[in-house]
């Protein structure tokens, strides 16, 4: 796969079109004393609007490295990513914060709730990020998700499906240009998992970007495209 020719708009801006999210060239190394790993040789990507990918691949090729540029979560060290027509890479983190808040929705393995926050508080300080204030549709949302009836609920007093529905509905907080997962359905059981990815599949079949990092084959099966990294580089 190459890279995009497109040249970006001023402003950090490039053409929105279809796409939800574009990344050029991305390069990613890390040090360690005389050590040096190339984690991102060169990845191009692109997800429309509407459209499941799934990035696969062995361990070690890069793909939760990727997914944290896309994210805004680390900075590559060469090439650009945007989201939604907006650039996200190489700006401070603060604005980086801020785009991440507006345009994307990350669903990581852990890590997704605050601990001493409810389900409910959760995503009304997701929701209060995004947009100054807090909103309205919690419960619509927490019934989507399955979890009407656990928004007081602390994230240590829910189980697994639980706790990854519950990342799945901070993730879905902000309505969000471009859904990125990692490993969304890694602990789940059969039909959970299901479950979960039936919810991302809506979400590209309502109009936004789905982008999901997965060792799963049934995860692969709701894809619309499969792109394989291995050693850092996109080689289908």
């Amino acid at each position: 796969m190459t890279a995009v020719d497109a040249a970006p708009r001023r402003q950090g801006r490039d053409n929105e079109g279809t796409e939800a999210l574009r990344a050029r060239d991305l390069y990613r190394f890390y040090r360690a004393g005389e050590e040096e790993t190339l984690a991102l040789r060169g990845v191009a990507l692109r997800v429309e609007r509407g459209e499941t990918v799934a990035v696969i691949g062995p361990s070690g090729s890069g793909k939760s490295t990727l997914l944290a540029c896309l994210a805004g979560l680390d900075e590559p060290d060469g090439g650009t990513v945007y989201v939604g027509g907006e650039r996200i890479s190489h700006r401070p983190e603060a604005e980086r914060a801020r785009v991440r808040a507006r345009r994307i929705g990350v669903l990581l393995q852990s890590g997704n709730l605050l601990a001493h926050l409810d389900v409910h508080a959760n995503l009304r300080l997701a929701r209060f990020a995004a947009r100054g204030k807090a909103g309205h549709g919690i419960p619509e949302l927490l019934d989507q998700v399955g979890l009407g009836h656990r928004a007081r609920a602390l994230p240590s007093e829910l189980a697994g499906g639980e706790l990854a529905r519950a990342g799945l509905a901070i993730a879905l907080a902000n309505d969000p240009d471009i859904l990125l997962a990692d490993e969304p359905t890694g602990e789940l059981d059969g039909a959970t998992e299901q479950r979960v990815l039936d919810l991302l599949r809506a979400r590209a079949d309502a109009g936004r970007g789905v982008l999901l990092v997965t060792h799963s084959p049934e995860a692969v099966r709701i894809a619309d495209r499969v792109v394989t990294l291995r050693d850092g580089r996109i080689v289908s």
